[in-house]
């Protein structure tokens, strides 16, 4: 069975002959440079600057050698472009590790701190001075959702989390970025996950600021409704262009939108079916009629209680499996709802166990989740979320060495 045929087999709740891995195949399922630079020198691989495709969250490129060491089972869509190194220019991480950064990031040092900017030339987020990411600095609705909306698609690129990794301009139109996808189908068996975003709570935080995205939800729900529906007719335009180009060569497409925090959901059930349901439904039930391809959300946190609606809305897999969040038990999860949602990730603890824990720590607590989540399906291993820069090398191997030990056991 190849790695595209494990991964279709875990998302349609069919026992896998192994469980399968992501690693770097998303923006939330990969690893800090600081760490993946430190990896690479514990593998005894060759030293390369590594490619931080994500500025903001200071993420590498996983490569081949590494994705085979440790039997990944998935790639990003991003990685069938970009190969040329005229896409990429020199950088130095925080702690003074050389990288290279996509070309077309244009970060400015004022004093000790790096701002990113807009294509306009907007500051749009900030790398203090010993921080390992960036903020956001610019908020354009910060004072109030404004009566028109038409110009709303021009106001998106200027903030910070609209910065765009590969492929960015490596794709100008849909017929290069058709061609990108079809030539990395076609040279890899891995499952290629389609990343889109169609944020909507995240989006109207990105906006309007998160103190004041609730304000405006909670006193100003007409204003919230108007700025929702202009972002998904927005978002279903671009989601008509992306899989009308990618659709056939994807397995799997990623929406986003962090719901919950380490105490529960961000917003109540009720406020999450008046405002989000229907427009993430609308979404997901269109993305399906577009291509034949799951849907997957990324969503970090407590959102036990969101599960039933999320799954009614047309969700097939979540990710990253917050299992140290309120109600967010690996065992309650996988009785409750493994039946009828894909679980990616909750497969290692990435705050305590991951970077604190001993490398026999880490193997005991992979094999305990695996002995939880994996029978039966519907289970795709990912760490809980990003590797950070801290972790030490001799646990990642132990967590991925787990992941091969226990499919030896079968």
């Amino acid at each position: 069975m190849t790695s595209r045929q494990l991964v279709h087999s875990a998302l349609d709740h069919r026992q896998p002959p192994r469980v399968p891995v992501d690693f770097g195949g998303h923006r939330s399922s990969g690893i800090m440079a600081i760490a993946y630079a430190k990896l690479r020198r514990h593998l005894g691989l060759p030293a390369r600057p590594p490619r931080v495709f994500d500025i903001i969250q200071q993420l590498a490129t996983v490569e081949e050698d590494v994705l085979d060491r440790f039997g990944v089972d998935t790639v990003e869509l991003g990685r069938g472009f970009c190969a040329q190194e005229k896409w990429w220019k020199e950088w130095r991480l925080p702690d003074g590790t050389e990288c290279l950064i996509p070309a077309w990031a244009d970060l400015r040092k004022k004093g000790d701190d790096w701002f990113l900017h807009a294509p306009s030339g907007r500051p749009t987020g900030v790398q203090k001075a010993g921080s390992l990411y960036f903020e956001q600095v610019w908020y354009p609705f910060v004072e109030g959702i404004p009566d028109d909306l038409s110009r709303l698609h021009e106001v998106m690129p200027e903030c910070m989390w609209a910065w765009p990794s590969p492929p960015g301009p490596a794709a100008p139109d849909p017929a290069a970025l058709e061609k990108g996808a079809r030539e990395l189908r076609a040279r890899t068996d891995r499952a290629v996950l389609a990343l889109f975003g169609g944020n909507l709570l995240e989006w109207t935080q990105f906006l309007c600021r998160n103190d004041q995205c609730f304000v405006f939800l909670g006193s100003e729900p007409e204003a919230a409704h108007r700025l929702l529906d202009a972002l998904v007719e927005i978002h279903l335009d671009n989601l008509e262009r992306f899989l009308g180009a990618v659709g056939e060569h994807v397995d799997l497409i990623m929406f986003g939108d962090d719901l919950g925090m380490q105490k529960g959901p961000q917003i109540s059930p009720r406020m999450y079916r008046e405002f989000f349901k229907p427009r993430h439904s609308l979404m997901w039930k269109r993305a399906k009629k577009l291509a034949p391809v799951k849907v997957m959300l990324h969503c970090c946190g407590g959102v036990r209680p969101l599960l039933d609606d999320l799954i009614d809305a047309g969700l097939d897999a979540i990710n990253p499996v917050q299992t140290t969040c309120e109600g967010m038990d690996a065992v309650a999860l996988k009785r409750d709802f493994g039946g009828r949602l894909c679980f990616w990730g909750g497969g290692c603890d990435t705050r305590a166990i991951l970077p604190r824990g001993t490398p026999d720590e880490v193997r005991r607590h992979v094999l305990e989740r695996l002995g939880i989540m994996a029978p039966g399906g519907g289970f795709v291993f990912q760490q809980v979320h990003n590797i950070m820069s801290d972790v030490p090398p001799e646990n990642v191997v132990a967590m991925f060495d787990a992941i091969a030990e226990f499919n030896r056991r079968g």
